[in-house]
């Protein structure tokens, strides 16, 4: 089942008088339970791509469907609630709001969905377990190790079942043993939730997870490949 599809999709962005075409006639499509990276040099579109698969960005021409709904076709409040129903965001530099504790973090966005306290809490409490950090569900972020914060970060994308993870260079902040175990934990998650990942990253580690390995070089697709 495709969850996102993306069709000749381009991105321009005007500096003074420069154009720049971050996104130069992208079409790709990704399934349910896929494990894929996009990788490339700096510069190369990656982020932007995930923006705007997510939402957070508009494509300046193209289509972009993501399980079901055409994104062009949302208005402001309805992309807000698009994302917080079916898109779950790992970003680099964690995102956690600082003066809540791990347990709060991870049920943001469910507050926000007004989902009743006792299935709230079970859901906080399933996915502080599955992330290792159950103990810690009363630490704030500042408690934490940058590991730690970015497992909190990944529960709080998986809390209310979105159809995929964005998760742009969820590893460039961590050491080598935190990567591992992060890594670790997301192709779990993936296996067992057939939960589907789409990462932007420079890290061999996670190219050497991924079982696609999508390549962009000035904007555009120059290899994707799939891996048993």
């Amino acid at each position: 089942m495709r969850v996102v599809e993306i069709n000749d999709v381009h991105k321009i962005y005007h500096d003074t008088e420069v154009e720049v075409k971050a996104i130069n006639g992208v079409t790709l499509s990704f399934n349910k339970g896929e494990f894929a990276v996009v990788v490339g040099p700096s510069g190369s579109g990656k982020t932007t791509l995930l923006n705007l698969i997510g939402g957070l960005d508009q494509p300046s021409s193209g289509e972009i469907l993501v399980a079901g709904h055409r994104l062009s076709e949302l208005r402001p409040s309805e992309l807000i609630d698009f994302r917080m129903e079916h898109v779950g965001f790992v970003f680099q530099s964690y995102n956690l709001i600082p003066v809540l504790t791990a347990a709060e973090n991870v049920g943001f966005i469910m507050n926000l969905q007004k989902w009743p306290k006792e299935k709230r809490i079970a859901r906080i409490d399933e996915l502080l377990g599955s992330v290792g950090l159950a103990e810690r569900k009363n630490s704030r972020p500042s408690q934490l190790s940058g590991g730690q914060q970015q497992r909190v970060a990944v529960a709080r994308a998986l809390a209310t079942h979105p159809e995929f993870i964005l998760a742009d260079e969820p590893t460039a902040n961590l050491d080598s043993k935190a990567a591992e175990s992060l890594l670790d934990i997301m192709e779990k998650l993936n296996c067992d939730e057939e939960m589907t990942f789409i990462f932007s990253t420079h890290d061999v580690k996670v190219m050497k997870r991924a079982r696609r390995v999508i390549t962009l070089e000035d904007g555009k697709v120059v290899s994707d490949e799939i891996r048993n």
